[in-house]
């Protein structure tokens, strides 16, 4: 008599176990934390705005601008699509800077500590004001050259390189002669006016085209903008001085350049598929070298 009781046991302890055999367990979805004030990545990277792509055909003539002398080529063979006074001795303010970017490159050694002198602080009026005794990685002065244009920062690689600005000029022109620039006569390393110190538009593209093919050039003057930390601790925010980077997507460098007697000038690069251009626009006015270097790379890229 005691088998039935025994059934009936083992059927409650079935019927209770079945609701806990058959729920499913219960997801938690787990989100990451960061901490405060600090972003995610890509959000950290500012974006070109968006900009027009021709659609269709482009003209074959070359816009019209109002630049004192321009050179558009194509940044892997130098062939030429457009010239304009391209060979007239003119200023060419700190799109210098870019020759004297591409021998500091060059020569490597770029993670070797730099102590800044006395002697490399006496540049004005575009200074990065690092002060005589502090010690920086050449890299990072590269960067702060080719991103915010520092006067300064020109002086103390070239004298660093080279054991004076004077002996660096020397290295400026021949590095330019052997690349075939041969129309030009550079006296300092940052395009300050100086008696004698010129170049010529066709001169800066060839520059231009052998600076565009060095890889740790081309890593750093598409940069929007980057973080410099001075000797120090404090950090600042180095902003590129070149407009058309953030106004047109396809943009990727190169310098920005500005004295009395050079006027605006701009190198400017970009690329799309298949094809790579050079632009180079000498002495127009402020507003005028953002239009016209951008109405020039749209057209040298799609034409």
């Amino acid at each position: 008599m005691k088998r039935p009781r025994e059934w009936t046991a083992l059927f409650c302890a079935i019927c209770l176990a079945l609701p806990c055999v058959a729920a499913k367990p219960k997801k938690y979805d787990f989100k990451p934390v960061r901490p405060g004030g600090i972003p995610d990545a890509p959000a950290s990277v500012p974006r070109a705005e968006p900009a027009d792509i021709p659609v269709g055909p482009v003209s074959k003539i070359a816009p019209t601008t109002r630049a004192a002398a321009v050179m558009v080529i194509d940044a892997r063979t130098g062939e030429i699509f457009y010239e304009k006074n391209a060979d007239a001795a003119r200023p060419a303010a700190s799109t210098q800077k870019l020759l004297t970017a591409m021998i500091v490159a060059e020569r490597g050694f770029l993670d070797r500590p730099v102590t800044v002198l006395p002697v490399d602080t006496m540049a004005e009026p575009v200074k990065l004001n690092i002060k005589a005794g502090d010690t920086y990685q050449r890299i990072d002065l590269l960067r702060a050259l080719l991103v915010k244009s520092s006067n300064d920062v020109a002086r103390c690689l070239a004298r660093d390189a080279a054991g004076s600005v004077e002996e660096f000029a020397d290295l400026m022109n021949e590095k330019a002669r052997s690349l075939g620039a041969t129309n030009s006569n550079f006296l300092n390393p940052n395009g300050l006016p100086m008696p004698g110190q010129y170049s010529t538009a066709r001169d800066l593209s060839i520059i231009a085209k052998a600076a565009y093919a060095n890889p740790t050039i081309r890593s750093i003057v598409c940069l929007p903008q980057l973080v410099f930390r001075y000797a120090n601790g404090r950090t600042r925010v180095l902003t590129n001085t070149n407009k058309v980077l953030k106004k047109l997507p396809y943009c990727n460098g190169m310098k920005t350049g500005y004295t009395e007697a050079a006027g605006h000038c701009l190198i400017a690069s970009g690329a799309r598929p298949g094809r790579d251009i050079i632009v180079v626009v000498l002495g127009d006015s402020k507003t005028g070298v953002w239009q016209d270097a951008s109405a020039l790379l749209s057209w040298g890229l799609w034409m």
